[in-house]
């Protein structure tokens, strides 16, 4: 008895890294103009709640190891031969499974980063070597082991200087270090880590993100920070704002971004960078990544164009040129609203910030009674809202209204 070949179908049909149910995978699993079939990694099953598996029952999911990916691969493409719907597309949006999941589809046939390129856009020294090998300028680094070599580093290049771990997100295990006397309140680096430490760059933080399709930069959004990310772990403002499109730029986004997809060797996806405008104008690169952000930075993008971002960023990886046809210009951006360690007693209510200028939606993450442990880190927070205005200056005066409105109290946590 023969066993017929799977069915090569008429819509489009991607291998999917499924790792959380971000905003991006849900726009994902609501199309109707491509299949979709899930790679789940098992380090990551313990990130899926109940309710979105249950959600995603009938799809198709391949669960892999993530060590023995030859064996692994093997193991898929036998699976593979049972679907009715192979995939021929691979998208992975999720960051810390770049070093699996791009090797794994290396070894099934798709779409995929190369190990070099991994390494360009994940891991941050072999990053700043490649914008150096590009001309670019980035921050001067060293790789270290102790405090001592912190300061060693900063004598050499000056105070201030950044401490952080090669693996970071989201300024966790990060510390800016002002000067010698202060060494003393920051942890030693944890061995069983790699950790480096760079210079402080003086300047005006931004975002930029780029819609990519056959190594050409289709579209490019730049948002810019209120005050750079690092300094909201000691209360400033949390927030990102994506420029009008009518608005006049601090920089040619369109060409930097393709100048540093060019140099990464990317041909589609979504890409996004973060870098300083220095006090002299000079452009100093920060880190560069090769899928989706994770924050609401893309919805803001979206929000200030009138488009579906989620659908025009999935249609690069299906091999199409996006339909960025633009209803909006305004700015808009995502402000995160304060949290406290503690018991919840009192919150400023999703009604009365709704009532607020320029706020276009509410997402509380805690209620009056909740228990919050907030993680040293710059996505913490009670929710947080999207604020519209004609410009980015509007939208950050509005936001810090929203802040001046907002009150959130808490009290111990008895045992």
């Amino acid at each position: 008895m023969t066993t017929s070949a799977p069915e090569i179908s008429a819509l489009p049909v991607v291998l999917l890294v499924d790792g959380r149910p971000s905003t991006f995978v849900r726009n994902a699993l609501d199309r109707d103009d491509v299949h979709i079939v899930l790679l789940r990694f098992t380090s990551a099953l313990k990130d899926l709640p109940q309710e979105y598996l249950d959600r995603t029952a009938h799809l198709p999911a391949f669960v892999a190891q993530d060590e023995n990916l030859a064996e692994e691969a093997e193991r898929y493409l036998k699976w593979v031969e049972t679907l009715e719907q192979v995939p021929t597309y691979f998208c992975n949006p999720q960051e810390p499974h770049q070093e699996v999941a791009q090797p794994f589809a290396e070894l099934v046939g798709l779409p995929h980063l190369t190990r070099q390129q991994v390494e360009w856009v994940r891991h941050k020294t072999a990053m700043k070597d490649r914008f150096a090998e590009l001309g670019m300028r980035c921050a001067a680094y060293r790789k270290v082991a102790s405090l001592s070599e912190v300061a060693l580093f900063a004598e050499e290049q000056g105070w201030p200087v950044v401490l952080k771990p090669m693996d970071s997100f989201a300024c966790i295990g990060t510390y800016r270090i002002d000067g010698p006397d202060e060494l003393a309140k920051v942890p030693e680096p944890a061995p069983e880590r790699q950790w480096m430490v760079e210079e402080y760059i003086r300047g005006t933080e931004h975002q930029l993100c780029a819609l990519v399709t056959r190594g050409k930069v289709v579209d490019a959004y730049l948002s810019v920070n209120p005050v750079p990310i690092l300094e909201v772990l000691d209360g400033a403002i949390n927030a990102n704002i994506t420029f009008a499109p009518g608005e006049e730029l601090p920089l040619d986004v369109r060409s930097v971004c393709q100048e540093l997809v060019d140099g990464l060797g990317l041909d589609h996806g979504y890409f996004h960078a973060e870098c300083f405008l220095m006090d002299d104008g000079t452009l100093c690169v920060g880190e560069a990544a090769a899928r989706i952000t994770g924050c609401e930075v893309p919805a803001n993008h979206g929000m200030s164009r009138g488009f579906d971002i989620h659908r025009a960023t999935l249609d690069t990886y299906l091999g199409r040129t996006p339909d960025l046809d633009y209803t909006e210009d305004r700015a808009v951006g995502d402000l995160l609203l304060p949290v406290k360690p503690g018991k919840v007693v009192s919150l400023t209510s999703e009604e009365e910030l709704s009532r607020l200028p320029g706020v276009l939606a509410v997402r509380m993450k805690l209620a009056v009674g909740d228990v919050a442990e907030p993680p040293r880190a710059s996505h913490a927070s009670s929710g947080y809202l999207h604020v519209a205005g004609a410009t980015a200056a509007e939208v950050e005066q509005r936001m810090r209204n929203v802040l001046d409105h907002f009150t959130i109290q808490t009290e111990p946590v008895r045992a």
